[in-house]
């Protein structure tokens, strides 16, 4: 599969601080790739030097086949950028803006305003009338997109997209992501997992400028993840938490405030034969019994052994 960004040994280093150690990663063309690492990792590092806003200290960065290092305006026309905090000129309204940033990319008249609507509709900024310096966070982020769509690009690079959209708004501009699957590769960085796990094929987790994993979520949740079972039983909880945890199927344990047990677990069918004769052989009430696979922000809790930004 032909790859649209190819990163192979980036490193960063600013003074004594090494932002980004030896990164390697490979994009596939047309796909969703999901960017994702703690406060800190290098996400916001990679982006400005993928597309041309910093120089890497070594390693080699491809952008649509070409060396990002050495791109010119036919590669850079190529692409669509939407920073954590974009800028605007705040005394435009939407539709100006658009025109201005599609004028700049040579876009002609007819083309450009029907551009311009198509994706003020898609912004959720049609009919809007109110100049920039007037909007909203929320608004300015969906225009923000809509600035980085303006010249349909093949590669869209997006930094925390939803950060500041409701949950409605990040619906919607979600939606808008899925859409360009095939025809837009689209690679954005987020702190909030479930956007990822809702729309990306693909997902990369950064940790202390190192990329710790690389794979097609399903595929991702597979190696690194495992089933999760959760119990709730009626008394003797203590006795039974014991039991469990010395279990060889079980890999992890945790304890809610409401008194149900969280399993992680490397065997179901071992769990699924064993637990239920472990509560009956206590004599105990079973009221809860769930059990479901583990959830990409549990992987990726186990993967960096922190928060997430």
């Amino acid at each position: 599969m032909t790859a649209a960004i190819e990163i192979a040994g980036l490193t960063k280093v600013f003074g004594e601080v090494r932002a980004l150690d030896g990164v390697d990663l490979s994009v596939p063309e047309g796909s969703v790739f999901g960017f994702l690492g703690p406060n800190g990792a290098g996400k916001t590092t990679t982006l400005r030097i993928l597309t041309g806003l910093a120089r890497p200290t070594s390693g080699y960065v491809s952008i649509l086949g070409a060396d990002a290092a050495a791109a010119g305006d036919e590669i850079r026309r190529r692409i669509g950028f939407l920073p954590d905090v974009p800028g605007f000129y705040e005394w435009m309204t939407a539709p100006e803006f658009l025109r201005f940033a599609g004028g700049l990319f040579g876009l002609r008249s007819s083309e450009l305003d029907e551009r311009v609507a198509t994706l003020l509709d898609l912004a959720g900024l049609k009919g809007v009338k109110t100049r920039i310096g007037g909007y909203s966070r929320g608004m300015k982020q969906r225009l923000g997109v809509a600035q980085a769509l303006v010249n349909a690009p093949k590669l869209l690079m997006l930094d925390e997209p939803t950060s500041a959209l409701d949950p409605m708004g990040r619906k919607e501009l979600l939606d808008m992501l899925a859409s360009l699957r095939g025809r837009t590769t689209v690679f954005f960085s987020t702190h909030i997992l479930s956007d990822v796990e809702r729309v990306c094929d693909m997902v990369a987790i950064l940790d202390r400028g190192r990329v710790v994993a690389q794979a097609p979520i399903g595929e991702l949740k597979e190696r690194y993840g495992a089933s999760k079972v959760v119990l709730e039983v009626t008394s003797g909880s203590d006795e039974l938490a014991a039991a469990l945890e010395a279990m060889p199927w079980v890999s992890a344990m945790t304890r809610a405030e409401d008194g149900a047990i969280e399993l992680r677990i490397t065997d179901d069918d071992l769990a699924r034969r064993e637990i239920p004769a472990m509560v009956a052989a206590r004599g105990l009430g079973l009221r809860r019994l769930e059990a479901g696979e583990l959830g990409l922000e549990e992987v990726f809790v186990s993967l960096v052994g922190g928060g997430s930004r």
